[in-house]
């Protein structure tokens, strides 16, 4: 262990000496010699020790000096690399668009972005001001660009930004695009090697006609006439880009009673109401809850900084329920397919897309309406992917559990903007049977079971924390457990190990427990943060066993709390 930590200082030191001797800001310098004269070594170490790297959601750090942070240098390292990539497979006219959520420095990593773009004589389209990460996916379709960036860190904490890039169908990047792009980087030696010899000729301001173009689109999806609506709304951006076109999405979809949420309205890179921007947290949800009840809304949504992610609450006999992403996925799913096949626009080459950690729920529903469903890994960019592979079959819609759903496919993200104005129209329907979405959500369950789900993570920052999340799934991948949930093991599929097929296309670090009785344990580390997920899945034909769930779940959750937070 101490000759790891030594050699990893060693490398650290290097690497920062080594910035030092760039053309970089003053202050910049400064703040590198600080870290070398400290007398704890771990920051250095964390800052410098290697190379940030794409994971499910791009390139995402904390904002700060370093290799292994966000910071104007990073993102010319990624942008170079990009282009020098871009100019291999494209050769000539290159075109990207190009986004920028709330966070600190976003607009200045955008920027910076664009005119490293134009220096190697590739066109950017810029949008004038913050705008949400789903609608970047669209324009890279209708502006038929090669590329597309968008400088968020989506959910994560305000120390927190980032660099997500998008290829030509609009979708995240993914193998082997994601590779050669992190080779392209990592061959840049100097930041002397980041062209930034600008050519305003090459930059580009998106105009409005995007915006309207998008929202036309997101109208079309409708499938009730919403005018007469008496659904109250609140809605709260957390301080991000949502803002910007869910209540244009509101709007257009007939609905006219939407309450903002003051506190939270104005995009503020601090994010000074929430622990967190994570429409996932509920503490997070609290001011939007208090406008709920004190307006007597029906319903709560709230999305995420850069508008990928909706979390909804509703107010049923003056009780707040939060509906989980599987709960959600479930409703959107099952509303779309219904009112599909009552218009008859269901078609035998249907699919739906889902990731292996979201709800089986999904696809009992799809079978119910003989349409197929495919399970891919975790991260949207391989629902995206799918799609693009499939050309002859109709995509319906997608899912996962972490808050994301998208309907058609003119978007090749999750989409909290579309997300909004669907859910909201289903809530309405049920309003006018003097129903709501937990009614619905039950109906459901009695159709089709009961599916108890949750997730729980542990978070560990750092090289230290890397290693113990290394060692929990070496743990369970070496000693797998015999029983779960009181119920023996009966599968186990590491998808480490797993045979690559039509859908799962590569290896990942995910391991999945399933019981006798279908419950399911699936382990993962995350992508884009310094945690390990626990999925949790169980399921019962009666719902009414939902409590003996949970303490089966909660029994889960304290053991491997006290086996393995404190690794």
């Amino acid at each position: 262990m101490q000759n790891d930590t030594n050699s990893l200082l060693y490398q650290s030191r290097k690497e920062a000496e080594k910035w030092l001797t760039y053309p970089i800001h003053s202050l910049d310098k400064k703040k590198i010699k600080v870290l070398l004269n400290k007398k704890n070594q771990e920051e250095l170490i964390d800052c410098f020790h290697n190379k940030l790297q794409f994971g499910t959601g791009g390139i995402r750090g904390k904002i700060g000096i370093g290799t292994n942070r966000i910071n104007i240098y990073t993102i010319g390292f990624a942008t170079q690399g990009l282009s020098n990539y871009l100019k291999q497979k494209f050769k000539n006219n290159i075109s990207v668009a190009i986004a920028y959520d709330s966070r600190k420095f976003s607009k200045d990593f955008a920027t910076q972005s664009a005119i490293i773009f134009s220096s190697n004589n590739i066109k950017s389209y810029i949008f004038p001001e913050l705008r949400p990460t789903p609608e970047l996916s669209f324009a890279v379709r209708k502006l038929n660009c090669n590329c597309g960036i968008v400088i968020t860190a989506s959910h994560n904490p305000k120390e927190y930004n980032g660099y997500k890039v998008y290829w030509e169908d609009g979708g995240q990047i993914t193998y082997p695009h994601d590779n050669k792009i992190i080779y392209e980087v990592n061959k840049l030696n100097n930041i002397g090697d980041i062209n930034t010899d600008k050519n305003q000729d090459l930059i580009e301001i998106i105009s409005k006609k995007i915006d309207r173009s998008y929202l036309n689109k997101i109208k079309n999806l409708s499938m009730l006439n919403n005018k007469e609506s008496k659904l109250k709304i609140v809605y709260t951006p957390l301080h991000g880009t949502g803002i910007t076109q869910v209540p244009n999405a509101l709007k257009i979809f007939g609905f006219k009673n939407v309450t903002i949420t003051k506190s939270q309205e104005s995009p503020n890179p601090n994010f000074p109401t929430v622990p967190f921007p994570n429409p996932e947290d509920e503490n997070s949800l609290s001011e939007g809850i208090k406008d709920l009840i004190e307006t007597k809304s029906d319903i709560l949504l709230a999305t995420d900084p850069d508008a990928d992610r909706l979390g909804v609450v509703i107010r049923k006999n003056n009780r707040c329920i939060t509906l989980n992403g599987n709960q959600l996925a479930s409703i959107i799913i099952y509303y779309t397919l219904l009112k599909k096949k009552e218009k008859k626009t269901l078609y035998n080459n249907s699919f739906v897309a889902k990731t292996i950690v979201t709800s089986h729920l999904i696809e009992k529903i799809c079978d119910e309406f003989n349409v197929k469903c495919y399970s891919t890994l975790t991260g949207f960019k391989y629902i995206a992917q799918l799609i693009r592979e499939k050309p002859n079959e109709k995509f319906i819609a997608g899912c996962e559990e972490s808050y994301g759903y998208l309907v058609d496919d003119f978007v090749r993200d999750k989409d909290a903007i579309i997300s909004s104005a669907i859910i909201c129209e289903i809530a309405n329907w049920c309003k006018n049977k003097n129903e709501d979405l937990n009614d619905f959500l039950n109906i459901i369950y009695k159709k089709y079971g009961f599916y108890f789900e949750k997730l729980h993570t542990i978070k560990l920052d750092g090289v230290k924390g890397k290693k113990k999340i290394d060692k929990i799934m070496s743990e369970f991948r070496n000693n797998p457990p015999k029983y779960i949930f009181n119920d023996k093991t009966s599968k186990i599929i590491d998808y480490n190990k797993i045979e690559t097929n039509s859908i799962i296309k590569s290896k990942s670090n995910v391991l999945q427990f399933i019981t006798k009785n279908n419950h399911k344990l699936t382990i993962r580390p995350s992508g884009t943060e310094p945690k390990i997920k626990f999925y949790f899945s169980l399921y019962d034909t009666n719902q009414n066993n939902e409590k003996k769930l949970s303490l089966l779940v909660e029994k889960e959750i304290n053991e491997i709390e006290n086996k393995y937070a404190q690794v």
